[in-house]
């Protein structure tokens, strides 16, 4: 399996992580594909620093050895690691804004999260990068690491993920939602995404061993890249 590295020395490893990937192995089936073992196989010892949820997409920060894991632990605990996103939302009723709210998991539904007032404040800011009517390229900067904190920042404020599974409007999304045409009726429409419109696009950091500022960029996939063109088509 390819694995787009961004960045590799004897210290850390950045990698552009695909949806629908695991970052770590999973709990009740650890045999399942996940990057953390196949960076492994490839480079030896890895150490888990962060994660992303297994249907975003973007950058991804591993460490080489205890040094660099200490170090950059230290760096996400005290909030001197940029994350950067980007999403394709229901359109915000604001351009920009300060999300401060506390998120918990839910009793009645494990698993998920929800905005509760006995929960972990959470902080994220957003900022509408474009708009095609109903729906919106969203960049956000989180500045706490909750679980699904985007997602459920975003649906408490009305403007879910595009698609979520748990969070958003549907777990896929169709050009005949926004566009009438004739197909066969043998054929099967393909969704133009069919995981969580989200990507982290942008992480910076102090290198755990040069102790200079480091910044990785990855751009959008090409199936929220397919979602934006038609937007951009037929919405603007």
């Amino acid at each position: 399996m390819k694995l787009p590295i961004l960045h590799i020395d004897d210290h850390i490893i950045v990698v552009d992580k695909a949806a629908h990937m695991l970052s770590l192995p999973d709990r009740f089936d650890p045999t399942l594909p996940n990057l953390k073992h196949l960076l492994s196989k490839k480079y030896g010892d890895i150490y888990i620093v962060h994660r992303l949820d297994k249907e975003t997409s973007g950058v991804m920060l591993f460490a080489r050895n205890e040094a660099a894991h200490k170090h950059l632990n230290h760096q996400f605990q005290n909030g001197q690691i940029d994350k950067l996103y980007q999403a394709i939302t229901l359109k915000p009723n604001e351009d920009s804004g300060i999300i401060d709210e506390y998120i918990a998991e839910s009793k009645r539904n494990p698993g998920k999260y929800e905005v509760k007032s006995k929960g972990k404040l959470s902080t994220s800011e957003y900022k509408v990068l474009e708009t095609y009517k109903n729906y919106a390229l969203v960049s956000i900067r989180i500045l706490t690491g909750r679980t699904h904190q985007i997602r459920v920042h975003m649906k408490h404020i009305g403007a879910p993920l595009l698609v979520d599974s748990k969070y958003g409007v549907s777990d896929q999304f169709f050009l005949s939602q926004i566009k009438k045409y004739k197909r066969k009726k043998e054929e099967n429409e393909r969704p133009l995404i069919s995981r969580c419109s989200l990507h982290a696009s942008e992480l910076s950091i102090i290198h755990p061993a040069k102790k200079i500022p480091m910044t990785f960029y990855t751009p959008l996939h090409k199936d929220m890249r397919a979602v934006l063109n038609q937007f951009r088509k037929i919405l603007s």
